[in-house]
């Protein structure tokens, strides 16, 4: 997999695994989250990196490659998770989610 330096620090949360639910990349902010840091998760299922009632949703999500997103809020901060499928050159390839903080009173715009 190509890296892109922007991704490292920015503020969210990201994770990349492999079609076999493997974690392959995460960034900077991952590391803050994770007490154990990136260089302990890498290689590990996907699965464990997420509490038991998410655990089949995300299953659902890398059997079915289907994109998902949510709010969530936790220690008085709300973000905004998404999951989505990776391809590479039309092949699926894994599952990449990210989790950016978002205001609480975050605006709404309509552009058409």
């Amino acid at each position: 997999m190509k890296h892109y330096y922007w991704e490292k620090e920015i503020d969210a949360t990201l994770i990349v695994s492999d079609e076999n639910g493997i974690v392959i990349e995460m960034n900077d902010k991952s590391s803050r989250v994770f007490e154990n840091g990136t260089d302990k998760l890498i290689g590990t299922k996907v699965l464990d990196c997420h509490p038991e009632w998410a655990k089949p949703k995300v299953q659902e999500l890398m059997t079915e490659k289907t994109p998902s997103c949510y709010t969530t809020e936790r220690k008085g901060k709300k973000h905004f998770v998404y999951h989505t499928p990776w391809y590479e050159n039309g092949r699926y390839k894994g599952l990449v989610e990210m989790v950016i903080p978002i205001p609480f009173d975050m605006p709404h715009y309509v552009r058409d």
